[in-house]
């Protein structure tokens, strides 16, 4: 009884390895890509390829005769992965001279190239003809293969040959269904042998398998299904079939390559993003670790908020360039809101900068008649300002430019920058100068009722002022050819808002009161922003010293800091950058104090609530000072080459009084001041 059951059992096994293909010779094995040569070598190829190790040996068969290029069918079969049709190149070649070589690989069909270098270790004079071997060229079945030979440096050598690798029968047949609503592939399995079946991403080379938990190789018995899961839907999805028996032939079918579902938002999720970018380098930088061969391009573009549903507004001129899936661009000021735009096809993705914060803040405060920016930097860079009008939707910057630096070798701290308030309900676009591509910050001041009270009792203030000043002006006029109508040049070191109200309000004093030309920059943003801050500078020293007029340099204890760090870093009597107005007028000023003269046209004046005589550093002692309010008659008649009638000295001096001690009682309440208090920001006319 027991004999006849194992009879029938053993014919069934019989008829089992029968019904199985039997895998053609295709040439030796080989397990790896590797290089033979009888010198000490090394090699390196493209990506396409996996790194080739080069060792010494004997490269096997019969030497052949220099020059010499032979191919023939080999068959790679790697460790855990199906058998694939392989071309091995044998190759002869003079030694003399040389230093390497380079095999160049197209398949035809697929037009799939690729190239492998070999190169000699150390020099070996006189030695014998190089007689190499590489193992293997990958090639898909039935492909014709063209190879080409160069030597390094270049001896004029080319040899080229072409190699048909014969097609292999059909492997397995099975059939599959897509359950997108389960997220599995089904493969059938028709009646006939079992197989092993898997789901791979297809690379260059080999079709890898997918990651846990995903991961599955089923033996399918003929006549039976299987469901296999897949993590994203992406082109290069494939399923693989195959015998059970080793280095059998196998089927692999991609059907997702020309699905458009497998290029949607699926692909991007099976990307990993590795950010780099940094902002001490002003660099973007992302590798991209992705299951498909993916080259996608990758271009800047800005959102307005903080969400992944937030449109990306395109940034013009602005494509990274890529090298193996590392995509880098230069002079950008790196934010969390500047990002990068990955497109492939008709499908995109943004990738924003993974880092929370970014290396420079801005906030925005309404302060009288100016709209005051308060910048932080954690690098040294230059910001610029413009003020905007909303229309539709946009707010196009308008001129003037604004701009401020914090320079190389500067402690981090806070900046100030200070913008005319020209029309109710202006907003403000800050954006960092220094880099080529920057997100444009919009800043719109706060127009509630309690801050719409404040700007109009600012604008109260300064048409109250203005009617003073001028009243003081029609009291008293410069007689005709007096000094008081030469140019009078306002220098002044930027640094707390108390000591910029004064300057406007001494500016204003002196073009009002004594009818002198005064040229500060803040009254010229528009020159200054087109002529640039160092151009402006040079050409008011230029007409001043023409005009014999007065350059009024206007200290602080900011300006002896300033003054300082000037010195430490002055390299030549140059300003540090070219957004610098008060390192420009040091780097003058340094310059004419040597020279006979010269120094006379300028004055050093300071306010005594904000300053004291010990502040004024020891090399600009000599200059002509002033103490104000206390010697403002003083000042008034050295500029006006006279003395002042009394009753415009009286209220002038009053005037500063009245301002000095609203600024001290505003500094003492620990407030902040509204920069140019009650004046103009701009002289009648211009």
């Amino acid at each position: 009884m027991g004999l006849p059951l194992l009879a029938a059992a053993a014919t069934a096994v019989l008829l089992l390895l029968l019904s199985v293909p039997p895998v053609p010779p295709a040439g030796a094995a080989v397990p790896r890509l590797r290089v033979s040569a009888n010198f000490e070598c090394r090699a390196s190829a493209d990506s396409t390829l996996s790194p080739p190790r080069c060792r010494r040996g004997a490269p096997g068969r019969s030497p052949l005769t220099p020059p010499a290029l032979a191919l023939s069918t080999a068959r790679l079969c790697r460790p855990s992965l199906p058998c694939q049709p392989c071309l091995r190149v044998r190759l002869a070649l003079r030694a003399t001279g040389l230093r390497g070589l380079q095999l160049n690989f197209l398949e035809l069909g697929s037009n799939r190239a690729s190239w492998l270098q070999v190169w000699r270790r150390h020099r070996a004079p006189g030695s014998s003809p190089w007689q190499v071997q590489f193992d293997c060229f990958p090639v898909e079945s039935g492909r014709q293969v063209l190879v080409s030979l160069r030597t390094v440096p270049d001896q004029g050598l080319a040899i080229s040959r072409s190699h048909l690798v014969a097609a292999e029968p059909p492997g397995p047949a099975f059939t599959h269904t897509w359950v997108p609503e389960a997220r599995t592939i089904e493969v059938a399995v028709p009646e006939g042998p079992a197989l092993m079946v898997r789901l791979c991403h297809q690379l260059a080379l080999e079709c890898e398998e997918l990651p846990r938990p995903f991961h599955q190789q089923v033996l399918v018995p003929g006549g039976h299904r299987v469901s296999l899961p897949y993590e994203f839907l992406v082109p290069c999805l494939c399923i693989e079939a195959s015998y059970p028996q080793r280095d059998s032939l196998r089927s692999k079918r991609c059907p997702f390559q020309e699905q458009p579902d497998a290029y949607g938002p699926e692909l991007w999720s099976s990307v990993r993003f590795h950010d780099y970018s940094t902002g001490s380098k002003d660099q973007m930088a992302m590798v991209l670790s992705a299951s498909c061969p993916l080259r996608p391009r990758a271009t800047l573009c800005w959102r307005e908020v903080a969400a992944e549903a937030a449109p990306c507004h395109d940034v013009p001129n602005s494509t990274a360039s890529e090298e193996e899936q590392v995509y880098t661009l230069d002079k950008v000021d790196v934010h969390p809101l500047l990002c990068f735009r990955f497109s492939h096809g008709n499908s995109s993705h943004v990738e924003c900068p993974h880092r929370p914060e970014p290396a420079w803040n801005v906030s925005l405060s309404v302060q009288g008649l100016q709209l005051r920016l308060h910048l932080t930097s954690s690098v040294p860079a230059s910001f610029s300002a413009a003020l905007c009008q909303r229309r539709a939707g946009q707010c196009e910057p308008e001129a003037p430019v604004y701009t401020v630096t914090r320079p190389d070798g500067s402690a981090p701290g806070e900046l100030a920058l200070l913008l005319p308030v020209q029309v109710l309900g202006s907003c403000v676009l800050v954006w960092r100068s220094d880099v080529r591509f920057a997100r444009k910050q919009l800043l719109c001041p706060d127009v509630s009722r309690r801050h719409f009270g404040l700007l109009g009792l600012g604008l109260a203030l300064g048409l109250v002022l203005t009617v003073l000043l001028l009243n003081c002006r029609g009291t008293w006029r410069p007689p005709a050819g007096a000094a008081g109508g030469r140019p009078v040049l306002l220098l002044y070191s930027p640094d707390s808002e108390e000591h910029l109200g004064l300057v406007c309000a001494l500016a204003e004093l002196l073009r009002a009161g004594l009818g002198c030309e005064v040229r500060l920059d803040l009254w010229e943003a528009g020159g200054v922003g087109r002529a640039g801050a160092l151009p402006w500078l040079y050409a008011q020293r230029g007409r001043v010293g023409r005009e014999r007029g007065t350059v009024l340099l206007l200290w602080s204890q900011g300006s002896s800091r300033l003054f300082r760090l000037w010195r430490g870093g002055e390299g030549g009597g140059e300003p540090r950058d070219a957004h610098d107005i008060f390192g420009a007028a040091m780097a003058c000023l340094h310059g004419e104090l040597g020279a006979a003269g010269r120094r006379r046209d300028w004055v050093l004046v300071y306010f005594s609530r904000l300053c004291s005589p010990r502040d004024v550093p020891r090399p600009l002692r000599p200059l002509p000072t002033y103490r104000l309010p206390q010697e403002l008659p003083r000042l008034l008649g050295a500029l006006q080459g006279g003395h002042p009638g009394h009753r415009l000295r009286g209220r002038a001096k009053g005037l500063l009084h009245r301002l000095m001690e609203v600024e001290a009682g505003k500094e003492a309440a620990g407030g902040s001041s509204g920069g140019c208090p009650g004046s103009p920001l701009q002289p009648p006319g211009t």
